[in-house]
């Protein structure tokens, strides 16, 4: 097959990208969400998944998994900015307030920066529950180019 044929599967070119150009994807966390994910990640932390344990803890209840809501930064990388094809290099978290079940997280990405040279654009990354922010940081994403 050749690559023309995988055209339809790329999302932004680096070409396309400019600094500002945001984009943001949300997600009603639900208590099969967090139990699937710890599963998955094989983070079992109480907190997570203990009422009685959590509500205990300084959540004074359950939260989410923190990289849970981290993950719906890679959704918006790899569905819509700068979409499929694009490769997730680095990414920085700083984890600000907790997510409970029904909280709607919205993750937003933001170009700060691009470097033509290596096709790499960097990224302002956040994640908010309403005016809350409960996740920031930084990302480096490698985009293709036009051929």
């Amino acid at each position: 097959m050749a690559s023309k044929d995988f055209e339809e599967f790329y999302g932004y070119r680096f070409e396309d990208l400019s600094e500002g150009l945001s984009a943001a994807y949300g997600h009603t966390v639900t208590d099969a969400d967090i139990l699937m994910f710890a599963g998955v990640s094989g983070d079992t932390n109480p907190v997570h998944l203990n009422d009685e344990l959590a509500t205990a803890s300084m959540f004074g209840g359950r939260i989410a998994h923190g990289m849970l809501s981290a993950s719906f930064i890679s959704t918006v990388f790899g569905t819509r900015l700068p979409g499929p094809g694009c490769i997730y290099l680095s990414q920085t978290l700083k984890f600000k307030a907790p997510v409970r079940v029904g909280d709607t997280v919205v993750a937003r990405v933001t170009v700060k920066s691009l470097n033509p040279e290596k096709r790499k654009a960097l990224f302002d990354t956040v994640c908010t529950v309403g005016d809350t922010v409960v996740l920031t940081g930084e990302a480096e994403i490698m985009v293709p180019k036009r051929d």
